[in-house]
């Protein structure tokens, strides 16, 4: 379960690490055909992943997604196949312009977040505030710890020895 997390975390350190030496590639070469919407012009389509934060305690998984600027209609969030799916798009502000270099992708983005096993995906709860998306989903019941009672032992009779 955690070496999942683990593998998560590393990909998306990787793919931060590889937006970054795109993105100083694309402006030492001076590529102006970057479009506003930030789509690169890669197969996929997406612009970028969000960061995704996650964390557990005894009822439910945690996830945090950090995505600035976009709003709750233009966001979607769906479980399917063990798996956490966010899609969505941030759009460019109004009025910014052709010529423009930004530095925040703006368009399609998309996150898979593979889930352990005895979640219980069908009470998932999402609430975006201040550009950050907090999602909820509770542990299953037969994955809870439990207390164990521990009995005493029955009391035992000492036998005299006689010498």
């Amino acid at each position: 379960m955690f070496d999942t997390m683990l593998s998560r975390d590393m990909r998306q350190t990787l793919d931060h690490f590889r937006r970054t030496v795109d993105q100083l590639f694309d402006n030492f070469y001076g590529s102006g055909s970057r479009p506003v919407n930030g789509n690169t012009g890669s197969d996929s389509g997406y612009a970028f992943t969000p960061v995704i934060e996650s964390g557990w305690n005894e009822n439910e998984l945690l996830l945090r997604a950090i995505v600035p600027g976009v709003t709750q209609d233009s966001l979607k969030v769906t479980a399917q196949s063990n798996q956490l799916i966010l899609e969505g798009e941030r759009k460019a502000p109004e009025g910014w312009t052709a010529g423009a270099y930004p530095q925040i992708a703006y368009g399609k983005f998309y996150a898979a977040v593979p889930l352990p096993q005895n979640l219980n995906v069908d009470q998932v709860k999402c609430q975006l505030h201040d550009g950050v998306l907090d999602i909820h989903v509770p542990v299953a019941e037969e994955m809870k710890p439990r207390q164990i009672p521990i009995e005493s032992a029955r009391e035992q009779k000492a036998i005299a020895a006689t010498a």
